[in-house]
């Protein structure tokens, strides 16, 4: 909540604010709280809407997460599964490496067979060779078997060159079916890798997402606590601005009936002044009974902003006192001495204390300044606790009640409320036209 709407309605809850002001003004005040109020209440359901979109904005980015999990755990078992069919085309390579050892010295050993069958060949004058084998024959039936087994021999030459070549080509084609297998293996497990990377790189872009979408709920819970402060504020500075209307409303009425009622008074307080001066003196004791018994005159109502209390004369001033802080001004005056109110206001506490006697505190609003009057020691009081007065409304007269050496009128002036320690007192006289 901000801190104008906080002061506002400490201003305001002070009584005396509303009788600084006009009824329009209060009432366009009203207005005001009354539009203030709606502000708030749709920050509010914003804020509200806010949150819940952010509630869903959360389920969605955590089912998200939850599908990256499954998604992970998926690709990891892959990745296992290549690495182990990998470890297995390495077994089988080492495998197939036995295998083209055997192979190797299978064909060296051919070689070396046909090339004793070449040297064979060429040391016999080629075919010649064969033809002296058969006709070098004893018998018929010793050439019918030459001719089979010189077939024999040309059929085993030729199949061991067959075999030499079959032989060599599956093992180049082992070679490479395995090589392959194991390149494309490496590239689908590089591959997995890069999702695995992938995959994470969203999970930590998600979990980013998701603290900062928890910040801004918090933040929008924190932002609905003050605007809900906010709101109860208002409406109790509503409240306190209709009573506000209703006490000055009530106070216009009653306002001519003020009047006239101080009018009254300070005329019988002139009469009993003018019949007191009539009275002669014959001796120094009835007239100094007569001068202790005179009613004085009420201060004129003047023009400033705060009238004189009463008459008199200042005994005391505003400041250092006896080693104490003395927090106002003391009046002094004989006789039966009105006291009346410095400004406008409400009388906040009319009671008798122990130390200030009978003592009557009323607050002020002065051009939105709350001042606080307090006039101590009186003999009697004339108003009591809500009651509003006028700038020159007589509230009792002076005494000597309480912690008092003397009649007298103990007067302070507080530039805001009234408190024990006194810290908002100011000097009256930078105030009064004494």
């Amino acid at each position: 909540m901000s801190a104008t709407v906080i002061l506002g309605l400490g201003s305001l809850l002070a009584v005396p604010s509303a009788y600084a002001e006009s009824l329009q003004d209060m009432k366009d005040k009203k207005v005001m709280i009354q539009e203030k109020r709606t502000d708030v209440q749709s920050n509010i359901l914003e804020t509200e809407t806010k949150i819940k979109n952010l509630q869903s904005q959360q389920l969605t980015v955590e089912e998200q997460l939850d599908q990256l999990e499954k998604n992970m755990t998926v690709n990891a078992n892959k990745i296992i599964e290549k690495t182990a069919e990998i470890n297995k085309t390495n077994a089988e390579i080492e495998s197939l490496k036995a295998e083209i050892v055997v192979l190797k010295d299978r064909i060296a050993k051919r070689n070396e067979l046909l090339k004793e069958r070449a040297v064979s060949y060429q040391e016999g004058g080629g075919n010649l060779n064969y033809l002296e084998v058969l006709l070098g024959a004893s018998s018929f039936s010793e050439f019918i078997d030459r001719v089979s087994a010189v077939a024999t021999i040309v059929e085993a030459d030729q199949d061991i060159i067959k075999q030499h070549e079959q032989d060599k080509k599956s093992l180049e084609e082992a070679q490479s079916a395995v090589e392959k297998k194991k390149l494309d293996l490496e590239k689908m497990l590089a591959e997995l890798e890069k999702v695995k990377q992938q995959l994470q790189v969203q999970k930590n872009q998600q979990e980013v997402l998701l603290a900062e979408l928890h910040k801004q709920k918090e933040h929008a819970e924190h932002d609905i606590v003050g605007f809900e402060e906010e709101a109860a504020n208002l409406k109790a500075q509503e409240t306190a601005v209709a009573q506000a209307i209703q006490l000055e409303q009530k106070r216009l009425a009653d306002a001519e009936a003020a009047r006239k009622k101080a009018a009254a008074e300070a005329a019988a307080v002139a009469a009993a002044k003018k019949k007191q001066a009539s009275i002669s003196s014959s001796s120094s004791s009835s007239s100094s009974s007569s001068s202790s018994n005179a009613t004085v005159s009420a201060p004129a109502v003047s023009s400033g902003t705060f009238n004189r209390p009463s008459a008199g004369y200042v005994s005391s001033g505003f400041g250092g006192r006896w080693g104490k802080s003395h927090n106002g001004i003391d009046i002094a005056a004989s006789g039966t001495v009105p006291v009346v109110a410095t400004a406008d206001g409400v009388v906040i506490r009319a009671y008798t204390s122990s130390s200030y006697g009978n003592v009557v505190m009323i607050s002020h609003s002065i051009n939105g300044q709350t001042f606080t009057s307090v006039y101590a020691h009186l003999n009697s009081m004339s108003v009591s606790a809500g009651q509003v007065v006028s700038k020159g409304q007589q509230v009792g007269y002076m005494g000597n009640t309480g912690h008092s050496y003397g009649q007298h009128l103990h007067f302070e002036l507080h530039k805001g409320a009234w408190n024990a320690a006194k810290s908002n007192a100011v000097n009256p006289l930078n105030y009064l036209s004494m």
